[in-house]
């Protein structure tokens, strides 16, 4: 079944009543060298066991299936776990799960079987080793944030099909000047994701690469944890800071810290001046060394 033909597609909903749903964020990839780039930037091996965020009518999954050992596909779409059923059938190792992933738990595979209240059957799975997934524009950051918080102990390489402005945002770095223009620079969404992972923009994907087509562009975002690797900043301290400084963005650093965090305006100008970074300053142009610098002398100050 030809998965890449809006044609094909349409009759495929179409035979069963169905529409692509606006609040699940369907927009079914149709463009071959995408999908193609995917897989490319996935770096497939033969032991892999990949699991796919949102595999909607199976697209990815069947390539996915070709070259990896297993595929983990969860769906919060009960009609698109039906589809499934028919456009995955000739895969046998191909666990598709009916769920919400923001309750899977990257590192304990017995969890699938949780996801849901169905009787779906679940093969025991190896550790999982690659994320690979075209996500809901809605659902972009929150999802990255919870899949590196939950992968902290060990490496995660995703690849993600994202918002290209979302990409954009979240592979921002700060201006080489120290100072910023118009919010060119880094933003929460970058530091949240950046204390965690080393993001890249691989390429983008147009809008009409899709059926039906969003508003916008996509890109193709590559993720990898290596940072999991430092364990001396305190995250719950390293997050409460970043939160204070970028509680208003055009603000500068002093006010916003000194506010978010309740301390006096001059012990904030002495620890700001402490790690390099000027009081006047703004939270976009630090970074993700400048905020671990915070987060480790801030025990003085408390």
């Amino acid at each position: 079944m030809e998965l890449t033909s809006a044609k094909t597609i349409k009759n495929l909903l179409a035979a069963r009543g169905i529409r692509p749903s606006r609040g699940l964020g369907q927009n079914f990839l149709i463009d071959k060298a995408a999908i193609r780039k995917i897989i490319e930037t996935a770096e497939l091996q033969p032991d892999d066991t990949v699991l796919e965020i949102g595999p909607g009518l199976g697209v990815l999954t069947q390539e996915l299936a070709k070259m990896a050992k297993k595929v983990v596909a969860v769906e919060k779409d009960r009609n698109m776990v039906e589809i499934m059923k028919e456009t995955l059938k000739d895969f046998k190792n191909v666990d598709v799960i009916y769920g919400d992933i923001l309750r899977f738990n990257i590192r304990e595979s017995d969890s699938l079987s949780n996801l849901s209240g169905s009787p779906t059957p679940v093969s025991r799975t190896s550790q999982i080793s690659k994320v690979v997934g075209n996500l809901p524009f809605y659902l972009t950051a929150h999802l990255i944030r919870q899949l590196l918080e939950r992968t902290e102990d060990g490496p995660l390489y995703a690849v993600l099909v994202v918002q290209k402005e979302v990409g954009q945002r979240i592979c921002a770095k700060p201006p080489d000047t120290g100072t910023s223009r118009a919010g060119r620079g880094m933003n929460l969404l970058a530091v949240s994701v950046q204390f965690y992972a080393e993001p890249k923009i691989i390429s983008y994907i147009s809008k009409n690469s899709f059926w039906p087509s969003p508003e916008v562009d996509a890109a193709i975002l590559k993720i990898q944890n290596t940072r999991y690797q430092i364990p001396d900043t305190n995250r719950d301290l390293f997050f409460k800071i970043v939160k204070a400084g970028f509680s208003h963005p055009r603000k500068q650093l002093i006010n916003n810290l000194s506010l978010g965090l309740d301390m006096e305006k001059e012990k904030t100008g002495e620890w700001l001046f402490e790690n390099g970074i000027q009081p006047n300053q703004r939270a976009e142009t630090l970074s993700i060394d400048h905020w671990r610098n915070l987060t480790k002398s801030f025990k003085i100050k408390e």
